[in-house]
């Protein structure tokens, strides 16, 4: 008998899904203290790209394009069909994005990252608005048991869907532990390499309206008038409805102000974010805000937006504005770029802001969910 993990945001590499799918797994196969068997699942196609070394987990794929996987995963659950046969001597199977297979005969756990389809359905595409906001209400209600990765989705998803408290369970992710201070070599062989400035304020994430880089851009012109040298590096891939952002862009006295650097592989992000002046998230809503931990690991100052759950990771390492505030975005980042003292603390802080998350942890309280799920369902 084998729990099966769904890795498709992994094997598809859809930004911040596939650091939890991919992070959870390896921390779950790291676990001696259990005889559990895990096993992998994925929709196969050609884009997909196996987990490196782990040939030896059991693997079930089913074969089709992602939007017809996502259709039928949806009119299975309504017409009551399960696909157990998909994952045959499964004792449990792990949702790790927002897409629960229809199952009949096996327990199922289904991790919900954020609402924001929901709370911002103007930031969606019309076809991933409809299709979630048609298809989750399904999921949620399915389920045996859900997680969320920060106790701000676990409120959304209690207020908007009317699920029991006592069914969803708050399970944080972390840094991976490849992310730490590089020396001062590395930082600087980094520069070289990517064309960075001496200094500059770092953004890591999907470009979309979420993001709210626009504002983010607005107070960098202000910043400007008193710290000409000051740049923004934005590391991430454009995602969807981007339009108005390039074009605000197009509007900057000084097109070196804003530094696009495109995808950034993992191995040399560590480096990008210890050499930056401040990490800076300045999203509307974050369902967890993974660049927060990866840069206190860093030893990176972070200054972030006060809104959803990113003060539950900031705790108090972290400096805050009003995403919707220019001027208090302005003004947050100028007291980490003015005083050398301030970073400091806030790097020292940040240190040990991060050291309370790990994804060992994160494992841990994952697999004890597993076992309840599994011994309290009814045969």
């Amino acid at each position: 008998m084998t729990i099966y993990i769904d890795v498709s945001p992994a094997v598809h590499q859809r930004a911040g899904l596939a650091r939890y799918s991919e992070s959870l797994v390896r921390a779950l196969l790291r676990q001696r203290g259990h005889e559990r068997s895990i096993g992998l699942f994925y929709n196969r196609d050609r884009q997909a790209q196996p987990l490196a070394g782990l040939s030896d987990v059991p693997v079930r794929t089913v074969h089709a394009g992602y939007k017809p996987w996502r259709m039928a995963a949806w009119a299975g659950h309504l017409a009551g069909i399960g696909f157990d046969r998909l994952v045959p001597n499964a004792e449990l199977f792990h949702a790790t994005e927002h897409l629960l297979m229809p199952l009949r005969a096996t327990p199922t756990i289904l991790t919900v990252h954020d609402l924001i389809y929901r709370l911002f359905p103007s930031y969606h595409t019309r076809l991933n608005y409809w299709f979630l906001n048609a298809a989750m209400p399904l999921f949620v209600k399915h389920a045996n048991a859900i997680i969320t990765v920060s106790e701000s989705t676990k409120r959304d998803l209690v207020r908007l869907y009317g699920v029991a408290d006592n069914k969803v369970t708050v399970i944080y992710e972390a840094a991976s532990p490849d992310f730490r201070r590089a020396s001062a070599d590395e930082v600087a062989a980094t520069k070289r390499r990517y064309g960075l400035p001496e200094r500059y304020l770092l953004v890591v994430g999907t470009i979309e309206p979420r993001k709210n880089l626009i504002r983010l851009v607005a107070a960098l012109r202000k910043l400007r008038l008193d710290y000409p040298d000051l740049t923004l590096v934005i590391v991430g891939r454009a995602g969807w409805l981007y339009q108005d952002f390039f074009e605000d862009l197009e509007k900057l006295d000084d097109p070196k102000a804003v530094l696009l650097s495109g995808f950034v592989p993992d191995a040399d992000l560590p480096a990008v974010m210890t050499g930056a002046t401040a990490c800076i998230l300045a999203s509307l809503y974050e369902g967890f805000g993974l660049p927060i931990l990866e840069a206190m690991a860093c030893g990176t100052p972070v200054v972030c937006s006060r809104t959803s759950s990113m003060p539950e990771l900031g705790g108090d390492a972290a400096h805050y504005f009003d995403p919707y505030e220019v001027e208090d975005i302005a003004a947050a980042i100028a007291a980490v770029a003015a005083d050398p003292d301030v970073a400091e603390e806030m790097r020292q802080r940040g240190l040990q802001q991060a050291a309370r998350f790990s994804w060992e942890q994160t494992a841990d309280q994952t697999f004890a969910l597993y076992e309840r799920v599994m011994t309290s369902r009814p045969t």
